[in-house]
């Protein structure tokens, strides 16, 4: 079986393309929706209902629109309808996932997960990511977690590309250096 991503792919550029050139609504609210209906698929009881055998179409569409919190506006419901009638309504998450890659694409950003051994104060997340936006020349959203397993300093992730400065991974290299 294909892949989740290379499956839910096509959809997520669709509707990326698609609330592009939505001239209603801005990238920014339609990334909101699109987390709203990815997390609403996520759920445990969401997933079990969709799957039911007994439902038709018509009665997953409803069921599902009748969860979201946020008005659908009729592209949105138009792509729900896609999602359920190709049975992919499940893939929100992954979709949501490459959408948000997407809009990070357009608009020149990407995602910053920062894991810290402590806890940063926002001037040094502030100056961090002031000196990371400059090496690798995107504005960066910082996601900020405290690891406490790497013992000191710090891990960044951007995209593919993995800066590590913590002390766990300097012992790392110690050891195998020494076991060499």
């Amino acid at each position: 079986m294909a892949e989740l991503s290379t499956i839910a792919r096509p959809y997520a550029e669709a509707l990326f393309a698609s609330a592009r050139n939505d001239q209603a609504s801005s990238l920014e609210s339609w990334s909101g929706l699109v987390s709203e209906l990815a997390h609403v698929a996520s759920q445990d009881d969401v997933r079990e209902a969709l799957t039911d055998p007994r439902l038709n179409a018509a009665q997953r569409i409803e069921l599902f629109s009748g969860l979201v919190k946020s008005p659908l506006s009729a592209q949105a419901r138009n792509f729900i309808e896609l999602l359920v009638g190709n049975n992919r309504i499940l893939l929100l998450p992954e979709i949501a996932q490459q959408f948000e890659q997407l809009k990070n694409q357009h608009e020149g950003t990407a995602l910053a997960d920062i894991r810290s051994a402590f806890a940063l104060s926002d001037d040094q997340v502030q100056q961090l990511v002031s000196g990371l936006e400059k090496k690798f020349g995107l504005k960066l959203k910082p996601a900020v977690t405290v690891d406490a397993d790497l013992i000191g300093g710090v891990r960044v992730t951007v995209g593919d590309q993995v800066l590590d400065t913590s002390v766990q991974a300097q012992l790392a290299r110690m050891r195998d250096t020494l076991a060499a």
